[in-house]
């Protein structure tokens, strides 16, 4: 089981350290635990218990009214606070404990509710994307297992795909541009491209999406048979930094006669030289900005 310090509760609820022990010792809401050697920890059902009263909270219940709820009741006053409330921090901590809890029922309900109040590009943006955040912040502290992040992951894959495919792709349209998205040989983490891909589908662009850990040979036997006016690519993990800058310089000559788009942990803040047709994209906005566009606040380096 995942265990967490009062220092990761602090961290993921906003409830301060100093709040909790109160609560602890005032109301009774949570009891740490304790190692061997008399170490505090708290455990997943703690961080969800935190969670749901931390939405509460901030939504006006007072502390000593949510201690008397029981489980059950806090539950339908957290999901009837999270249907009726757009506020980004409940959305991402209603996901966040529909991952520990493998609630698809629960993602679907906070999904759903916030396209219709949204659209899906914005709750992309200002809910989902800082929830991956989150995640990978679960990830660094060892919090959540592996069926929780594929779990959680697989969804939102499922959700975007479908997006993409209820865009409608104009074939006739002389003025649309040819986009070429795929991930570098053995990257594999999807979601930013399958976002980008649909960012710029929506916009009516035609897109010609390779997926994940494509080698550069078979980009570059893609790219012979559709020329496309660009290339999109994102560099999370794969290749490795020491192995970047030539990767980058392979990029920009093997596809000069197009534009290439890079973003992705590993391009971005690296002080990478690029050539001229190469392009860094530092967030999604600026991606937003070139699709409508064709102009960019780029990151550019010689």
């Amino acid at each position: 089981m995942s265990t967490y310090s009062i220092r990761d509760l602090e961290h993921l609820t906003g409830i301060k350290a100093h709040t909790i022990r109160i609560w602890e010792q005032r109301y009774h809401i949570i009891k740490p635990k304790r190692t061997d050697t008399n170490i505090r920890y708290y455990d997943s059902d703690d961080l969800k218990l935190m969670l749901n009263i931390s939405l509460l909270n901030n939504n006006g219940y007072k502390i000593s009214k949510i201690a008397k709820m029981s489980k059950e009741e806090l539950y339908e006053k957290v999901l009837q606070t999270i249907n009726k409330n757009n506020n980004y921090s409940d959305q991402i901590s209603g996901l966040t404990v529909a991952m520990i809890d493998l609630n698809e029922e629960q993602f679907e309900k906070i999904m759903a509710t916030n396209i219709l109040q949204l659209g899906f590009e914005n709750t992309m943006l200002n809910i989902v994307f800082p929830f991956l955040t989150r995640i990978g912040f679960l990830w660094q502290i060892d919090s959540i297992n592996p069926a929780q992040e594929h779990f959680i992951t697989n969804l939102i894959r499922q959700k975007l795909i479908v997006a993409i495919d209820g865009q409608y792709n104009n074939y006739q349209n002389p003025n649309k541009k040819k986009y070429m998205l795929f991930l570098p040989d053995g990257e594999l983490h999807e979601i930013s491209l399958l976002f980008s891909a649909y960012l710029i589908k929506a916009r009516g662009n035609h897109i010609i999406y390779l997926g994940q850990s494509m080698p550069i040979e078979d980009v570059a036997e893609a790219y012979k048979i559709h020329k496309p006016d660009y290339l999109l690519t994102i560099i999370t993990s794969v290749p490795e930094a020491e192995y970047i800058q030539a990767y980058v310089d392979t990029l920009g000559e093997t596809f000069d006669e197009s534009e290439v788009l890079l973003s992705g942990y590993q391009v971005v803040g690296q002080d990478l030289a690029t050539s001229e047709n190469v392009h860094i994209i530092t967030h999604f906005k600026y991606l937003i900005e070139f699709v409508d566009n064709n102009t960019v606040a780029v990151e550019k380096n010689y």
